[in-house]
């Protein structure tokens, strides 16, 4: 395409209104889109300072940058961050915000104010949870295990239930918002089975949300009146249970791992097509594997409590469900695989991103098998291996999703190109960074380094320097794009309408996108990734 013909459109969303208000009290999807992604950008940062404090302090075994204390609000606030703050709101919030009504042919979601409030919402919880980090930091773990959070821990635990509270309704507006939408709004001629696979695995992760989401509400206020009132709901002293908060707290958490999964397999389903110009292979078991997803996530919390004093055949039970969810991932893999076969793949950012998604997944997924098994998690609990394994899922996965699906809709966002050299090194850079951070963990949990430690025996030290030095890199792939993607808002080529040849409504209208998105409600005629056809009519 030549881009020296292209001209931004006169009118878009951007610039169809000016002034901080038109912003704070929009209620169009798009502007809302962005809003969440400049929220969740910064606390980003903010996970990232904190993992950055944590690996400098493993870099040497004796506890000599921070104290042991100070060690335990590290690690809290860090998960605190990535995943209530970035990696759950990541992809529904932004890109599902940008591009649901888009993709469905809609001028907007069903309830625009509602979407408006879940942004508010969730702002004012993360506003509790960073007065909680200012104030002195929490140092029970981003679990709130029972009963060092609702008696022991002098740390700010209200305020950060509190701020997870709130940002959990945040999370079920959304999920309602999609729901609602997808099922009335839908363009003509769009059918479930015509939809993107983005759309089938944004439907699957609502559904977790607004049914998992409250549950973790409940248990929150369940500490909070714990904690204060002494109830008697989680201490054994006055008749209660601490492991109930296991139960009720996996019961939300383990799902919770696939609303961080689920979007970036969406974003990978497209990212595969687009880029091998194929129909995905197997398209309609793409789509039911998202479903199966979310229904067996709801079954497998109690392998997270396999010490935990379960029976053995409570614990048998768990174990298989667990290696049955293992079944509709493995379907997307293969399936994915099985369209590149043969595929007129091209190996630009996007595309790099979904095949490290892929690989890393892998991984990730192979050795949560691992943890599936009685006799291996008894080995492994607790160690580095569980730390190397649920980054593989929730940061290997989830955020080269993120990044993939980011550099593949950016030009319709903001109507201009990145360097695409750029973001091509910045891909690599990620990838080996993250290898190079995480897999010496597997090794340190499998020789038996527990997870939470701030000092270690001398001979662990080795693979402790490793695993610094490859988060040094990965700091440098995230950096990067950053950078260029700034860079691009001002001097970047502008892109045009469809500047990857790409199939999908988000794609017909023009870049950015105007703000109702379509000057006249699409009709949709073919079935969602018709590449084959494109490619035959240009044969």
């Amino acid at each position: 395409m030549d881009t020296d013909t292209l001209a931004l459109p006169r009118t878009h969303y951007l610039n169809a209104e000016f002034g901080l208000a038109s912003w704070l009290l929009t209620t169009d999807h798009k502007r809302i889109g962005l809003l969440f992604l400049g929220s969740i950008s910064m606390f980003f940062v903010l996970g990232g300072i904190f993992a950055g404090m944590i690996r400098l302090e493993l870099l040497t075994p004796p506890g000599d940058l921070v104290s042991d204390d100070t060690y335990n609000k590290l690690f809290t606030m860090h998960g605190i961050v990535m995943i209530f703050m970035f990696l759950i709101p990541s992809i529904p919030s932004v890109m599902g915000n940008f591009f649901v009504p888009i993709m469905i042919g809609a001028r907007d979601l069903a309830f625009p104010r509602l979407n408006l409030l879940s942004w508010y919402i969730f702002m004012i919880g993360g506003c509790f949870t960073l007065y909680a980090i200012v104030t002195g930091g929490v140092d029970t773990g981003w679990t709130f295990y029972t009963p060092f959070s609702t008696m022991a821990s002098t740390s700010n635990v209200m305020a950060a239930a509190v701020g997870i509270f709130i940002m959990g309704f945040s999370s079920i507006l959304t999920g309602l918002n999609f729901i609602v939408t997808i099922h009335t709004m839908r363009a003509p001629g769009m059918t479930w089975f015509r939809m993107p696979l983005f759309l089938w695995a944004m439907y699957a992760t609502s559904l977790i949300n607004v049914l998992g989401t409250p549950v973790l509400a409940i248990t929150i206020v369940s500490v909070a009146l714990e904690r204060a009132f002494h109830l008697g709901i989680f201490d054994p002293a006055y008749g209660g249970d601490p492991l109930l908060f296991q139960h009720l707290f996996w019961f939300y958490s383990h799902p919770a791992v696939y609303i961080m999964i689920l979007p970036s397999m969406g974003i990978v389903s497209e990212l595969i097509a687009a880029f091998s110009r194929k129909n995905i292979f197997g398209y309609t078991f793409v789509a039911f594997s998202s479903l199966a997803i979310a229904v067996f996530g709801f079954l497998v919390w109690g392998h997270h409590m396999f010490v935990a004093g379960m029976s053995v055949y409570g614990a048998m039970i768990f174990s298989v469900l667990s290696f049955l969810v293992a079944v509709p991932s493995a379907v997307k893999v293969f399936n994915w695989t099985a369209t590149l076969y043969k595929g007129s793949v091209s190996y630009q950012t996007p595309m790099l991103y979904a095949l490290g998604f892929i690989g890393l997944f892998t991984i990730g997924g192979l050795t949560g098998l691992f943890l599936a098994s009685l006799g291996i998690d008894v080995h492994v609990t607790d160690t580095y291996f569980v730390v190397a394994h649920f980054h593989y899922i929730m940061v290997g996965g989830a955020l080269m999703g993120y990044l993939g699906g980011l550099h593949y809709w950016w030009p319709k966002m903001t109507g201009r190109m990145y360097p695409d050299l750029w973001g091509r090194v910045a891909a690599v850079v990620t990838f080996l960074g993250f290898n190079l951070t995480f897999f010496p963990q597997f090794i340190l949990g499998y020789l038996g380094m527990p997870r939470r430690y701030h000092a270690y025996p001398p001979e662990f030290q080795a693979l402790n320097v490793l695993s610094t030095a490859g988060a040094s890199v990965m700091g440098i792939g995230y950096l990067m794009p950053a950078i260029y993607l700034f860079w691009s808002l001002k001097y970047g080529p502008i892109a045009g309408p469809n500047p990857w040849g790409a199939k999908g409504l988000e794609w017909t209208t023009p870049s950015p996108p105007p703000t109702f998105n379509f000057d006249e409600t699409p009709v949709v005629t073919e079935p969602a990734y018709a590449y084959d056809t494109v490619e035959k009519k240009l044969a």
